[in-house]
């Protein structure tokens, strides 16, 4: 991976819970991925709309995180709530992180 530029746009995805308990974790910086949108994919998701998760038993919870140099923007969401905006948010953090980054 290359120094990260000041503008560089850091994405944290995490699925927690589930029948077994289980944590995954996908993390993507947009200076290492520069051929999609991210800033387009992060304003699109309602950051100031997300209510407390309503934690039912065996049912995933989503933490996403953007973080710029400037702003932070932090939602946790249960699965039921992952569609949409952040469903494109999510898949497409996890469809990087499936194929190698050139840069590694």
């Amino acid at each position: 991976m290359t120094d990260a530029r000041p503008d560089t746009l850091t994405i944290l995805v995490v699925r927690s819970g589930g029948f077994a308990g289980l944590s995954r974790e996908w993390r993507v910086r947009s200076d290492d991925h520069p051929e999609v949108d991210w800033v387009r994919l992060v304003e699109a998701c309602p950051w100031d709309a997300v209510s407390p998760p309503d934690h039912s038993r065996d049912q995933f919870v989503w933490r996403i995180e953007a973080h710029a140099p400037v702003k932070r923007r932090r939602a946790t969401l249960p699965d039921s709530r992952v569609r949409g905006a952040w469903r494109s948010l999510v898949d497409q953090v996890k469809a990087v992180n499936a194929k190698p980054s050139t840069e590694r």
